[in-house]
């Protein structure tokens, strides 16, 4: 039974045995309602109705068939949320093969990672950023049959063709073969070394995370006919919050609309005029602060007043009780209040917030503004979503309850564990990680939080990259140390091993005695490389002549560091300086470090680290016009870094 006064336009999603499952159903019973806006020719908003959408969709599943993609296949699709990328994640599930969606953005080395780990049937690229990286992949993966790429002449069209002469029935009869436990998504983990570990995610996992979205956040849509909500979505397809919402949508028959990184949100928000909103907190925080400086601009009293309006919004949103004075004192700053919701299109009812938390004091300015906004946290595993405030039962601040039918709880060091019909049933092809973060029925999150006496869910930050305690390691190797993450020096050990500081994994197996050994200066060159190698890092210098153990400074590779704020969900506007301290990035770089360990022995592995916020460059000295490192002057220019990885046995590990 649907939660008291839930809006009741959406599919039951347990009548439905697959994702593909919902666009016939929505097709057959309602065509002409519109259920996806698209970019049109001229870059305008064009909508779609369900009976086009399932055309489209079925006419790229023939083309899947028509290629081979097969039962069971597995499909990498690289773009941003476009709507091509809806079309081609539907037509995968219609074969009942299995998406594993990487964003655009994302590195040749790591797709190349996954092609090898997934072994995929077939590789759709959005552009040529990682052509190369497919084309190798082509030649080392047998099982990889095609290789698409959308920004040519023929677009969409190449995937269609090879199914042009098939009958659509071949679609159906395929779709009608899919279960609930048949697997829908790989979800890997982004920015980290190596590819991660794929999360498995059935189309039940899907389907009943998304129905359970739906049932929390659709009282906000009560009164309202199917094709007439509408949500305009700012995060990457990718993402598994991003996923989760898209089937959300599908279900619930709410018309949605993705965006692109780069796309400009103001403007969207004004031509799109959405009903529902779904972003990170940085963007909202980020409309926020440019309301806040156009008061400034036009005046000291508006700024004041705009400082006013903003504090009897979260003293109201506060109050339990709301009387008349409270509903006079704000009705003065109306005009302060419409501002903002024009600013949001002029439409929303409702903001949907995942991600990063986002403070309280936001959380209350905006509803008690007059802009309902939840937050929702979750995990890939966990099907995306775990935990959800609703319009009718929200705690500022918090992530709310768990959703229907999801249990959550804390466990050792403030981790959550949850279960629930959403939780995935493992990692691909690695049963040992999967019975690590599945203890019992009950999956361990890598979240910290706390939940309240009322059960209200506080998402607090990662504990590890994956729910699995296990190290995030290439198939076969042993474990890669994690490490803790401080300013400074950071520590490149892994946390449990037992013997003494280096790489945390069993030395590598040495050479037959024939073969010639390399130098140490060319075991550390190779590890210089190696740590390059991670798209993060834009430099990497080891220190370890004249010293009692081996250390390093690494520097961030700029053009890495916007895509990692996206997906980390940090404020664009976070300094560089703020970014190399991050607790989340430090994790990633020690990652890197513990992989590239595993290469040398023990005396040469790097036992703490130093990351840089900007690179060394020709104009400062550092990097000779070769592009070779000035080591001598990089020793001289941070010296006082260098100094303090070697202060005391402690000092890497603080």
């Amino acid at each position: 039974m649907r939660e008291s006064g839930a809006w009741q336009g959406a599919v039951p999603a347990g009548t439905l045995n697959g994702l593909a499952g919902v666009l016939y159903r929505n097709a057959e019973d309602l065509p002409a309602a519109e259920v996806v806006s698209r970019r049109g020719p001229d870059g305008s908003w064009e909508r779609v109705t369900s009976a086009r959408l399932l055309s489209e969709v079925t006419a790229v599943a023939k083309g899947l068939i028509g290629a081979g993609v097969g039962v069971g296949d597995r499909v990498v699709l690289v773009g941003d949320a476009r709507y091509d990328q809806v079309l081609l994640q539907f037509a995968v599930w219609a074969v009942r093969a299995v998406a594993v969606p990487l964003p655009a953005a994302c590195s040749p080395k790591r797709l190349l990672a996954v092609v090898r780990d997934c072994r995929p049937a077939a590789v759709v690229l959005q552009d040529g950023r990682q052509a190369d990286a497919a084309a190798a992949a082509s030649r080392e993966v047998p099982d990889l049959g095609r290789v698409w790429r959308l920004d040519g002449p023929e677009g969409l069209e190449a995937v269609t063709r090879p199914g042009a002469y098939m009958d659509s029935s071949s679609v159906r009869f395929r779709m009608e073969e899919v279960v609930r436990e048949d697997p829908a998504v790989i979800a890997y983990p982004a920015s980290v070394a190596g590819p991660g570990r794929g999360a498995v995610l059935t189309h039940g996992n899907r389907l009943d995370a998304a129905d359970a979205l739906v049932r929390r956040l659709s009282p906000a849509l009560a009164g309202m006919e199917p094709g007439e909500a509408s949500a305009l979505m700012r995060l990457p397809l990718a993402d598994h919050f991003g996923q989760a919402a898209l089937a959300a949508c599908m279900v619930a028959r709410v018309r949605l609309g993705v965006l692109e990184p780069r796309a400009d949100l103001p403007g969207e928000l004004r031509t799109f005029k959405p009903t529902v909103l779904v972003a990170g907190p940085e963007l909202l925080e980020r409309l926020y602060r440019a309301e806040s400086d156009k008061a400034r601009q036009t005046g000291w009293d508006n700024h004041n007043a705009f400082g006013a309006a903003t504090e009897l919004a979260v003293d109201f949103d506060k109050a339990g009780r709301k009387g008349a004075w409270r509903r006079v004192s704000k009705a003065m700053y109306e005009w302060m209040y419409t501002r903002i919701r024009e600013a949001l299109g002029g439409r929303v009812k409702l903001l949907v917030v995942a991600g990063a938390p986002m403070g309280a004091r936001m959380d209350h300015f905006f509803n008690g503004a007059g802009v309902p906004l939840v937050q929702v946290g979750g995990t890939a595993e966990s099907g995306g979503a775990f935990c959800a405030n609703g319009p009718e039962d929200r705690r500022a601040g918090t992530h709310g309850r768990a959703v229907e039918g999801t249990e959550v709880r804390p466990g050792p060091g403030g981790e959550l564990f949850v279960r629930g019909p959403g939780v995935f049933p493992g990692y691909w092809n690695d049963p040992d990680a999967s019975r690590e973060a599945l203890r019992d029925g009950w999956l361990a999150t890598g979240v910290s939080g706390e939940v309240d006496g009322d059960g209200y869910v506080t998402v607090q930050g990662r504990l590890r990259v994956q729910a699995c305690a296990a190290p995030v390691r290439p198939r076969g190797a042993e474990a890669a140390p994690g490490g803790a993450a401080a300013q400074g020096a950071h520590d490149a050990r892994d946390p449990r091993a037992d013997g003494p500081a280096g790489a945390g994994a069993a030395e590598p197996e040495r050479p037959a005695a024939a073969a010639p050994q390399p130098s140490p200066e060319e075991l550390v060159a190779d590890l210089e490389r190696r740590l390059r190698s991670h798209s993060l890092v834009g430099q990497a210098m080891v220190i370890g002549r004249g010293r009692p153990y081996c250390t390093a400074l690494v520097t961030l590779a700029s053009d890495q560091l916007e895509y990692w704020r996206l997906v980390n969900n940090r404020p664009l506007s976070t300094p560089p300086e703020e970014i190399a301290s991050d607790p989340e990035l430090l994790r990633e770089i020690s990652a890197a470090v513990g992989e590239a360990n595993q290469a040398v022995p023990p005396q040469l592995a790097v036992r703490a680290f130093h990351v840089l916020a900007e690179e060394f460059t020709v104009q400062s000295g550092l990097v000779l016009p070769g592009g070779e490192l000035c080591r001598d002057a990089v020793l001289r220019a941070f010296a006082d870094e260098i100094e303090g990885l070697y202060r005391s046995p402690e000092s890497h590990s603080r």
